[in-house]
Order: C-alpha cells, then sequence, then structure tokens
C-alpha cells in the first residue's frame, strides 16, 4: 500500500462526538472504522454496478430471444395449464400438511 493520505470530513460536532464516543466503547480507532466504513462503501458500489449490467445484460438477451420468431413459443393457455396444475399441487400439499 502507498503513502497514507489525510482525509478531511466536515460533519455535526454531536455525530462527531457520537461516532469517537462508539469507537473508543469498541476499543477500536476510529480511522480503522472509517477505513472499514469506506471499503464495505466501496465494494456494495461495485457489487451493485456487476449486478446491474449484468441484469440489463440479461434482459436485452431475453428481448433479443422474444424478437426472434425462430424461438420455439409455448401458448399462453399451456402456460396457464401447467401453472394451475402446480398451483392445485401445492394447495393439496398443504392440506397433507395441515392435516
Amino acid at each position: 500500500m502507498g503513502k497514507d493520505v489525510v482525509f478531511t470530513v466536515k460533519l455535526e460536532p454531536d455525530l462527531r462526538d457520537e461516532f469517537l464516543a462508539e469507537a473508543e466503547a469498541t476499543h477500536r480507532p476510529a480511522s480503522q472504522l472509517v477505513r472499514e466504513f469506506m471499503r464495505e462503501f466501496i465494494e456494495r458500489q461495485r457489487s451493485a454496478r456487476e449486478h446491474d449490467a449484468w441484469f440489463r445484460a440479461q434482459v436485452e438477451q431475453g428481448m433479443r430471444e422474444a424478437d426472434d420468431q425462430t424461438k420455439p413459443r409455448t401458448p399462453h393457455q399451456e402456460v396457464m395449464d401447467k401453472v394451475e396444475e402446480r398451483l392445485k399441487m401445492r394447495i393439496a400439499q398443504a392440506a397433507k400438511r395441515a392435516g
């Protein structure tokens, strides 16, 4: 890792005081906690961006496939019949469990 740098943050005095008190209560330096929060934030943001890119690619692929007339189609009624069959099966299973 390179040289350390100073990062100045403006915040309310009450927030700073409460944060420092909680950091002390956990026996951890406030700067260590801030670094951990920053790393967690970076990871969450990267993960969210990666998921968004993946999801958009999946939607685009689905749209291309939906527009492709060479792909086989399942009639709506066939889909609904299968859903109804599964629903009836789940209801029967739940009734058996209920006694």
